[in-house]
């Protein structure tokens, strides 16, 4: 390679030797004319085009002969390091030294470190289960503190879906980089991290557009998702019936169509003409795209007649006079397990997000003999994929028939107001800010007093309602709870009353 006094430009090595347990089997060696030593665009270089060594020889300035040598390698993580997420530097320096002097056993060296990289991953892999190794990054333009906010439930939700994370990444910037999301040096960081911890994939905690996910897989070799990608993720791991796998697959198929693109590997070049086909016919990617729209029609029929069925179930049960409360939250609220306390039922409960998929309708009685049919529904989580929520509306539509709203706030979160706006935002979104309301402040048992009492007057004050504390877990507590919901069911069937009679 030649440069000038500036730069060299490095060659493109393509993927020769390179496997995440070794080095790519190339140093580089190069002259710097200046007297610089290593530069940062050296130790970048090293990172990610994986060298085995990055070597620069000064040069002599009276004699133009060869000078100090500084080189640098990079340094495997351990095990312990990935545990801690220690921010210490991936490379290690040689003593720089004269060219005749150089004693290194570098050969011996290279080995060493990548039988070290070896036994790192094979030692994290076992302790992991195989499960994906993932970073964390969030990009932001707004307020840092709201961003991290954002990136701890990121987090959650990567944990929920079964993944290891192994760090994560935040950048302020006030433009967010329309290619790379991320700045330059901060790209080069997540390069550098990602290859140093052994990363299969990376989440972005924002919507990444198709040509941004192109862009981050071509620079950092590594798999690209975003949040909406992860929470589908999510959705398709849980459902279990065949109405929520329908959703789930519908909400993908819908995701990932303006996502076909041509990739490095695809066989866009191909067509598929042929006996019965006009002119060339189609290109292998136009195929791919019409198949996606033929099967999203399709499921979307299939919804449609989950939807007519839930409908005529609803009118069966509007016929028996029979009140319908819906529970509905964030995700991991506890809705599942104040159902299973208020009716004594076993529906799956976890502390994950989304543990619920499936609605499940349960009868509950109320003091005074009162009888209600009480819905466990899917929780809601800020910034939820638009395909998630159209495919996912034969399920919400049993929301819109409720007689009254049962809230649940996660109290003891740090966030439950952000979440409390989050819901109230959705439920306005599908026009359901309407029905009769109650905020429940479940997990109150691990708040202090006045903690909670401060949290009961700011939903006072910012919601002009009133809030009952609860421990869903804890049935003694619940009293309150359903006493107020037999006041609420009481006055919604005298209005309905009064409104049939006026009628």
């Amino acid at each position: 390679m030649v440069g000038d006094a500036k730069k060299i430009e490095m060659p493109d090595f393509g993927r020769a030797r390179v496997s995440q347990d070794r080095f790519r089997g190339l140093r580089c060696v190069h002259t710097h004319l200046n007297g610089e030593r290593l530069t940062q665009d050296d130790l970048t270089d090293l990172a990610l085009l994986r060298l085995d060594l990055m070597s620069i020889i000064q040069v002599n300035e009276r004699t133009g002969l060869p000078d100090l040598v500084y080189s640098a390698h990079l340094v495997p993580s351990t095990a312990e390091k990935i545990e801690t997420k220690s921010q210490s530097l991936p490379y290690e320096f040689l003593e720089p030294n004269i060219p005749s002097q150089l004693d290194t056993d570098f050969i011996g060296l290279i080995n060493s470190l990548e039988n070290e990289m070896a036994r790192n991953r094979g030692t994290a892999r076992n302790r992991q289960t195989n499960r994906d190794r993932v970073i964390l990054v969030g990009v932001t333009t707004g307020y840092l503190s709201e961003a991290e906010e954002s990136l701890t439930e990121l987090e959650e939700l990567a944990l929920s879906a079964e993944a290891v994370v192994l760090d994560k990444i935040i950048q302020r910037r006030p433009k967010i980089d329309p290619k790379t999301v991320l700045g330059r040096g901060k790209l080069e960081e997540l390069l550098v991290r990602s290859m140093r911890l052994g990363a299969d994939l990376i989440v972005f905690d924002t919507e990444l557009s198709p040509a941004q996910v192109r862009a981050l897989s071509e620079a950092t070799d590594l798999k690209v998702i975003d949040r909406p990608q992860l929470i589908l993720d999510i959705f398709a791991q849980r459902a279990q019936s065949r109405e929520g796998k329908l959703q789930v697959e519908l909400a993908q198929l819908k995701y990932l169509l303006p996502r076909l693109v041509q990739g490095q590997n695809s066989a866009f070049s191909r067509l598929a003409g042929g006996i019965g086909g006009r002119g060339p016919g189609e290109t292998k990617l136009e195929t791919d795209r019409r198949r996606v729209r033929d099967k999203i029609s399709q499921f979307e029929k299939q919804v449609d007649n989950l939807s007519r069925q839930r409908q005529e179930r609803r009118k069966h049960r509007v016929q028996k006079n029979v009140p319908i409360i819906s529970l509905v939250g964030y995700t991991n609220a506890g809705k599942s397990t104040l159902l299973n306390t208020l009716t004594d039922s076993k529906v799956y409960a976890e502390k994950k997000m989304f543990a619920t998929l499936d609605p499940t309708s349960r009868r509950l009685r109320l003091p005074y003999e009162q009888e209600v049919i009480i819905n466990d529904t899917v929780g809601f989580i800020r910034d939820l994929p638009e395909t998630l929520v159209a495919a996912f509306r034969a399920t919400l539509e049993e929301i819109s028939d409720s007689d009254l709203l049962v809230h649940v706030v996660d109290a003891s979160n740090p966030n439950a107001s952000a979440q409390i706006e989050s819901v109230e935002k959705i439920l306005l979104d599908l026009k359901l800010n309407e029905i009769p309301q109650i905020i429940v402040l479940n997990k109150s048992d691990l708040l202090d007093e006045d903690s909670l009492t401060a949290i009961e007057r700011q939903i006072e004050i910012d919601k002009h309602r009133e809030s009952v504390s609860i421990s869903a877990i804890q049935p003694r507590t619940l009293k309150p709870l359903v006493e107020k919901i037999g006041e609420i069911i009481g006055k919604v069937a005298i209005d309905d009353s009064r409104s049939a009679i006026a009628k």
